[in-house]
């Protein structure tokens, strides 16, 4: 018997498209975990250069059809023409889809400069451009609060940011990042440069510590050394790498919670655990 969900902090979760058979059946059962929590969204997100796509459409058109829970489709326009990224952005409509995370993506070959197809969209600004031509959607963007690897500087990215804005963006969604200085200096910073809309700070819990410190490599999320020294070793005691997550994570959010940040989104890696734990830790830190 599930036990009652208290109320909690205003969370969306991301999930990724599975590959398998058992991956499917692993993300119904971590959708059918989150769901209950009443998420603001859960999203789905769109492989390098568009690998994904059928997958992520299934997933979506799935996830809408099992869950009472809002649902985003993620869209690239790495290696696609306008008429098929316009395509995919219809079938998210027909699909019951209202909510699009748009993103200029990665390239299929990891390492190599972006470059857009001749007959596609140029980059973020011109995707949400095109989609607010296509379907009054809900629109969220990407922003990086250590800055994009890609950008000439932090001025440049944050000017890049208020173009995606400025094109129709409803709100955008952070990179994950370790300490809460880390988006809270971004925050002023983005506000000092006009950007008023909201900016939701994207949640890496740690399930994997070689794969986490990865991921950050490639996005240019710097890891503290008193993070290294405290994960050391901990793959080895999956138990106990556990239990740090989850005290560094809600450590993390209070400290975000406390300077008036009130949504958190998620990345799952389409495991349940560490998300839920984290909702309840701040749902009863919320509770009269």
């Amino acid at each position: 018997m599930s036990l009652p969900q208290p109320p909690g902090p205003g969370l969306s979760f991301e999930f990724f498209p599975p590959k398998t058979p058992k991956m499917a059946e692993a993300l119904r059962q971590t959708a059918s975990v989150l769901a209950p929590l009443r998420p603001r969204f859960i999203s789905v997100t769109y492989g390098a250069g568009g690998s994904t796509r059928d997958r992520t459409l299934q997933t979506v058109a799935e996830l809408v059809r099992d869950t009472d829970v809002p649902v985003a489709g993620h869209l690239t326009c790495v290696d696609a023409t306008r008429a098929e990224v316009d395509a995919v952005a219809r079938a998210y409509w027909n699909a019951g889809v209202r909510h699009i995370v748009a993103l200029r993506g990665d390239p299929s070959e990891p390492g190599t400069p972006f470059v857009p197809h001749p007959d596609g969209y140029a980059g973020a600004i011109e995707l949400v451009a095109g989609l607010r031509r296509i379907a009054p959607f809900e629109i969220s963007v990407a922003a990086y609060p250590e800055t994009h690897p890609a950008a000439l500087s932090p001025a440049a990215d944050l000017d890049h940011l208020k173009a995606k804005i400025d094109a129709g963006a409803t709100r955008a969604i952070t990179q994950f990042f370790f300490e809460a200085e880390t988006f809270l200096r971004f925050r002023d910073r983005a506000a000092a440069a006009g950007i008023a809309t909201e900016i939701v700070p994207g949640i890496l819990p740690i399930g994997n510590i070689a794969q986490a410190y990865r991921f950050a490599d490639m996005c240019g999320a710097r890891v503290p050394d008193w993070m290294r020294r405290l994960f050391d070793g901990l793959d080895d005691h999956p138990g106990a790498r556990a239990m740090v997550t989850t005290a560094v994570t809600a450590q993390l959010c209070r400290r975000l919670r406390d300077n008036g940040v009130t949504d958190l989104h998620v990345y799952t890696l389409n495991r349940p655990d560490a998300a839920l734990a984290l909702h309840r830790l701040l749902a009863t830190d919320a509770a009269p």
